[in-house]
């Protein structure tokens, strides 16, 4: 079974990226907890995060910690939230949330929100995460041609 994420990553269903590399990519979440909350996805599919080799979880992490730091410099927040469940969808992936209390990090609060809000959210974050180094990861365009 394919799931959603696969659809994504290959351009048959639309997403908004803000980060890719041979790895994984980040894109939004259409139903955000916050304004900035992304979702960093390993392009292998694994089921759990429990699943994936070590190698792969660690950069998993490593590209959270590159979200989260440009996160912080984008929306009103005062920590960054990671949060691995996995109900979703049965495709291993990381939520990086900005996040103003613990409260903020209740995955059943999230709501759906309009192109144009996912649009400006995306790309104040890529804007942050070139301005920081990585443009080289910032795809070219915020819609989801095929990245494969």
């Amino acid at each position: 079974m394919t799931t959603i994420f696969e659809k994504i990553i290959a351009g048959e269903w639309p997403g908004k990226f803000v980060y890719a590399d041979d790895l994984c990519v980040v894109f939004a979440t259409k139903a955000p907890i916050r304004p900035g909350h992304v979702l960093v996805v390993p392009r292998e599919v694994h089921d759990a995060w429990t699943d994936m080799p070590e190698d792969l979880a660690a950069h998993l992490m490593k590209v959270g910690h590159r979200i989260g730091k440009a996160q912080l410099g984008v929306y009103e927040c005062t920590r960054i939230g990671l949060e691995i469940a996995g109900f979703e969808v049965p495709h291993a992936h990381l939520h990086v949330i900005p996040l103003r209390d613990e409260n903020d990090l209740v995955l059943a609060e999230a709501t759906e929100v309009s192109e144009r809000v996912l649009e400006s959210t995306m790309q104040a974050l890529r804007s942050a995460l070139e301005e920081q180094g990585h443009e080289a990861n910032v795809p070219l365009t915020i819609d989801s041609p095929a990245l494969s």
